[in-house]
């Protein structure tokens, strides 16, 4: 059966999620393509030089597969002003932490873009399969330069209103993300979360009458889970906290470890560290600074950065961003395509 249910055939039914800030390196991302699956280069918090280097070794990778499907993910930079007021008064509250690891909190940066305009004409000089848009969606002028180029556009979204927005600018399929995920929300309009109890659920809420195809993601922890999304009308499930603890992800080994940890017992969504909402594990950090952390990505990104760097030297778990979803404690730890097998298996029985 084709990977979709409507619209241009997906190049895989599993996809191995793209987790910015190192998890997906190019090791992961080309493990997967061996493996049978679809891997995503993740462009968010790297230059467009970076980028450009691991997409050249994955292109490489991925040519040598026979054409193995993989794409760029790409964070649209939030245009909204920022509370410059809020973000100092977080600096303020963040220096007796700082103080107790032994570093200082940074001045604040009002004004980064993840160097997304490079990125964007990276992608036109090199063009990738397919690009997916995180955080928002890219303009009119770019989305139509990307698909001239031949590149598929997919688009991250949480809700209806999202969902019809991409469509005005043409997109070729939706990563639907329910609130389970690990890691930040993609969300980008307003709007409460849709109740739909898993991601199964929201595909199906979302479905009747869409014209691309939709992606599964969130919550995807076992085959059995994959078949409901398949069965509520999902073209293909994308997997990040099922993978994260893989010898091949690039994680820290301290966030890894965090994951079979059982001192920790609850994931919570928070802006405590990035100032976007964000979920991981409950630890020490977010129980105290969850409440203070204001509404500004990537500022408060760049203030607990050093923070949370230095908290990965010293071993301490409780000062780090621990993305993960509420399915976290069944991620394991076998090797990237003993991990993916079943996913593969239940996406060919479909």
């Amino acid at each position: 059966m084709s990977g979709t249910m409507s619209g241009t055939p997906l190049p895989s039914r599993v996809i191995a999620a793209p987790m910015a800030g190192g998890t997906s390196s190019t090791g992961f991302v080309t493990a997967a393509l061996e493996a049978g699956a679809m891997g995503f280069v993740a462009a968010g918090y790297r230059s467009a030089e970076a980028l450009g280097a691991q997409l050249h070794d994955v292109a490489a990778r991925a040519t040598a597969l026979g054409g193995a499907p993989f794409g760029v993910n790409l964070f649209v930079p939030d245009t909204s002003p920022v509370d410059t007021q809020a973000v100092r008064a977080y600096a303020d509250a963040l220096r007796p932490w700082a103080g107790r690891l032994g570093v200082a909190v940074p001045e604040p940066v009002l004004d980064d873009d993840d160097d997304y305009p490079a990125k964007i004409r990276l992608l036109l000089d090199r063009p990738a399969p397919v690009v997916s848009f995180t955080f928002g969606l890219p303009s009119r002028e770019d989305a139509l330069a990307l698909r001239e180029r031949g590149t598929r556009l997919w688009a991250t979204v949480t809700h209806r209103a999202e969902v019809e927005a991409a469509l005005a600018i043409g997109v070729d399929a939706f990563v639907v993300q329910h609130e389970c995920a690990g890691g930040h929300s993609g969300r980008f309009l307003p709007g409460e979360p849709p109740v739909a109890q898993d991601a199964a659920a929201l595909i199906a809420e979302l479905s009747p009458g869409c014209p691309v195809p939709l992606i599964a993601a969130g919550g995807i922890m076992t085959a059995s889970r994959a078949r409901a999304a398949y069965d509520a009308g999902a073209a293909a499930v994308q997997l990040g906290t099922a993978l994260l603890r893989t010898p091949e992800s690039g994680a820290r080994p301290l966030h890894k470890d965090a994951l079979g940890d059982p001192r920790f017992v609850a994931t919570r969504m928070t802006r405590a560290f990035t100032g976007r909402r964000a979920r991981g594990l409950e630890n020490a950090f977010l129980r105290e600074y969850d409440a203070l952390a204001p509404d500004a990505y990537p500022a408060v990104h760049h203030l607990t950065a050093p923070l949370r760097a230095e908290a990965a030297q010293q071993g301490l778990a409780d000062g780090l961003n621990l993305w993960a979803g509420t399915g976290w404690r069944q991620a394991s730890t076998a090797p990237l395509r003993e991990v993916l097998a079943p996913f593969l298996d239940a996406a060919s029985e479909r």
